[in-house]
């Protein structure tokens, strides 16, 4: 019998009820629903309810998520002291490694580690993420911050926060969307980083740490990031399958495209490219958007390969306004609902992850004292 692949392949890490997929048929669940339902029906605020109670919230435990989320997104003093040096002196990414790590110093819960404490610190977290990420772009531009507002969802709040201005519904929709989209992908490296770290009983804080600094690489993160600046280089529509062609033939890879679990079709993507056609028609401008149809036209053509995840939330990120160093953030401050409710689920069932190893060495040998080398 074959043993596993690189890279854990084939390897069975843990048993969870969050999220599924079957990569053939390009379907995904979270707790038994359909994405293609939940992005018709559910809020960004319900997938988070639904990801760490795994079932949908009533009016009364959603409102009363809601409010804590209201209450969370502030920074503690300690984190905030940092925020204008990291802004002046590291990348994104790093900036979120550091402050999210940072802001275990302050939690109200401390150290305690009961399941009521790591879900009051996992709701604190998907709160502040946002927070960090708009402070930090706005702090880096010398603009005034922004206050959270906690009458608005995540979504609409963030959006907020970045620009300045309090966005209209569509714009507040669709990137609630985008979040509900991103929030979990059962165990992506990330995640699997996330519960690693979490199997030792180590806090929240340090696994989703680790999480964020997994998404960090560039294997990971960032390929919506790539998109857009394939985009911009390219400039205009005509000119994208010459581009793609070119980039091909010098067998330079194209970001955004195939995927390790999905054979076909990410069903993510299906709606992150209406989503890029509708914010086109509104801004009526489809440079974005129609560049983006003919890169997968031309890559579908040329090597049989389907847009995943990341393809069209780069031209949406751009149509919100969102800079594009900070697309890995954004997806960030989504997948935290993910890696927590991961987390927590590690703790409840608890065992080290402690894979085993195929040597590949030298059969044994003797010490060679050093002068008969």
């Amino acid at each position: 019998m074959a043993g596993p692949g690189k890279g854990l392949e084939g390897v069975v890490a843990a048993e969870t009820a969050i999220s599924d997929i079957d990569g053939k048929e390009g379907v995904l669940f979270y707790v038994g629903y359909d994405i293609h339902d939940l992005a018709e029906h559910a809020t960004f605020e319900e997938t988070i309810y639904l990801l760490h109670h795994l079932e949908l919230p009533n009016e009364q435990q959603l409102g009363e998520l809601k409010d804590q989320l209201g209450r969370e997104r502030e920074p503690n003093q300690f984190v905030m002291d940092l925020l204008p040096g990291l802004s002046a002196n590291e990348r994104p990414m790093s900036m979120l490694r550091t402050a999210v790590s940072a802001s275990s110093a302050k939690d109200p819960d401390g150290d305690e580690m009961s399941e009521a404490a790591n879900y009051r610190k996992a709701i604190r977290l998907c709160a502040v993420m946002p927070t960090l990420v708009a402070y930090y772009d706005r702090l880096r531009n010398d603009e005034k911050l922004v206050t959270p507002d906690p009458n608005l969802t995540q979504a609409a709040n963030f959006l907020y926060m970045l620009t300045g201005d309090k966005p209209d519904d569509d714009h507040a929709r669709i990137f609630d969307l985008c979040l509900t989209l991103h929030a979990d992908h059962t165990m992506n490296a990330s995640t699997f980083a996330a519960r690693v770290c979490a199997a030792t009983l180590s806090d929240i804080h340090s696994a989703t740490t680790a999480a964020i600094a997994a998404l960090k690489g560039p294997l990971h993160g960032g390929a919506n990031e790539q998109v857009m600046k394939m985009i911009t280089e390219i400039k205009e529509p005509p000119k994208a399958r010459a581009y793609i062609q070119k980039r091909l033939a010098n067998k330079e890879k194209v970001m955004g495209f195939g995927h390790r679990v999905y054979k076909g079709v990410d069903p993510r993507a299906t709606w992150l490219r209406r989503m890029s056609s509708e914010l086109a028609e509104k801004a009526g401008d489809g440079t974005f958007f129609e560049i983006s149809q003919e890169i997968e036209k031309t890559v579908h053509d040329e090597k049989g390969l389907y847009p995943n995840v990341d393809f069209y939330a780069a031209s949406v990120y751009g149509y919100l306004g969102i800079t594009t160093d900070i697309f890995t953030p954004v997806f960030a401050c989504s997948r935290v609902a993910g890696w927590t409710a991961h987390v927590r689920e590690q703790y409840a069932d608890n065992r080290l992850i402690r894979p085993d190893h195929a040597y590949v060495g030298p059969d044994p040998r003797k010490w060679t004292p050093i002068n008969e080398r």
